[in-house]
């Protein structure tokens, strides 16, 4: 088999795309307003409050209504919550429990799961989200860009880009319970076959994180024929997969080992005005408060030309409007332990670029699975059904005014 779809190493073009290997993909979450989402779930909860209380004109000020949501309009829950599907003016309910998520690359928050509130959900993604699931999210091509072409995720992600350049969001599975993977049929045969060992599809999406490349038709996947690089790159994926999960699916917390933690030096300020890295002190400088050792890798780790720390502190000091300016007064302790936690991350994937290089260099010179190879196997072109969200569900979901309807 792999002797069929072997090809010589050729330019971007011979090379499969991730659109080829993991087909069925959606579209970011469009929130609509940006007072559903929040770095605390209690400040969600205190907004809710002031919205189901308010009335009128004043309630629709606060709602920031759009083309797709009013408070006068209804809406389906979404798939596995028990939210009201009424006009939310009309009856509010209950603020329904914030759920975790991922906004944008690295940043973990929050966000209210009502479809009344959010213009574009996806609810797609919420009936395959459980806790077998993996979302790999690209990031968007950006020129001269050199950070992580897409990261993964046991979090529901929002696909959100700092640079405004979105890519798409891709689950590793298209049924609940980890079943039926994402992956263009016959490609985990063909990779089996081709390296004499199974191939699971967690393999693949490893593979994927340390391989993948940037082009201007989406990321590129150099498939290696050879099973020692195979192994070499699902090892280094494997690595990145655990470091992003960050404790999720049984995986260990990131942390570094003893010396090289970051550590709180100063308390950081209640209300911190600014943000700065000391190099030669390794010290990530936050108002008076002071965190140490933070590694210039760290620092200037960027997604899509955004270094991914400022980012993450700018979210959370900007002044916000109307409903997104309520939030804690001062800076809640759950905040420095999420921001330890961040600098491990990208210390750890920092840390792994090195190998992350040799791989693709060693990829320039190897023979490839090239797409041509992939048709003639029959794994290209992909069926148009594999590039659909499957059907299923079992059960009915209860749809706007409280009807209900069996996709």
């Amino acid at each position: 088999m792999a002797a069929r779809v072997a090809a010589g190493a050729g330019g971007s073009g011979a090379l499969p795309l991730l659109d080829d290997l993991m087909p069925w993909s959606v579209r970011p979450l469009r929130t609509g307003r940006p007072w559903v989402t929040a770095p605390e779930a209690a400040s969600l909860r205190a907004r809710w409050d002031l919205l189901a209380a308010a009335e009128g004109a004043e309630q629709e000020r606060l709602f920031r209504p759009s083309r797709s949501r009013t408070p006068g309009a209804p809406a389906a829950a979404l798939p596995g919550r028990s939210t009201g599907t009424s006009a939310f003016a009309r009856d509010p309910g209950p603020c329904p429990d914030p759920v975790r998520i991922l906004h944008g690359p690295f940043d973990v928050q929050w966000l209210i799961p009502d479809q009344r509130l959010l213009d574009a959900a996806r609810p797609e993604l919420w009936r395959v989200a459980d806790g077998h699931q993996l979302f790999a999210v690209e990031h968007g091509q950006v020129p001269e860009d050199g950070g992580p072409v897409l990261s993964a995720t046991a979090l529901l992600p929002d696909g959100h880009s700092p640079a405004g350049r979105p890519g798409r969001i891709r689950p590793l599975y298209r049924r609940p319970g980890g079943r039926e993977p994402n992956l263009a049929p016959g490609l985990t045969a063909l990779l089996s076959g081709t390296y004499g060992a199974p191939v699971p599809p967690e393999s693949v999406l490893a593979w994927v994180l340390a391989a993948a490349r940037p082009s201007p038709a989406g990321p590129v996947v150099p498939l290696p024929a050879d099973r020692a690089l195979w192994d070499r790159g699902v090892e280094i994926g494997r690595e990145m997969l655990r470091v992003q999960l960050r404790g999720a699916r049984g995986a260990e917390r990131p942390r570094l080992p003893g010396g090289r933690r970051p550590y709180v030096r100063a308390p950081l300020p209640a209300r911190p005005e600014g943000m700065r890295h000391e190099a030669g002190e390794e010290a990530l400088v936050i108002g008076e408060g002071r965190i140490s050792p933070v590694p210039a890798a760290a620092w200037d780790f960027r997604v899509g030309g955004v270094r991914v720390l400022e980012l993450w502190f700018g979210r959370r000091t900007a002044p916000g409007e109307g409903l997104a300016a309520v939030g804690p007064r001062g800076w809640p302790p759950e905040r420095t332990s999420d921001l330890l936690e961040l600098i491990s991350v990208l210390t750890l994937l920092a840390g792994l670029r090195p190998r992350q290089e040799a791989l693709r260099e060693a990829l320039e010179g190897a023979d490839t699975l090239a797409r041509d190879g992939l048709r003639t196997a029959g794994v290209l072109p992909v069926p148009a059904a594999a590039r659909r969200p499957a059907s299923v569900l079992d059960h009915q979901e209860e749809g706007p005014e409280g009807q209900f309807a069996l996709l």
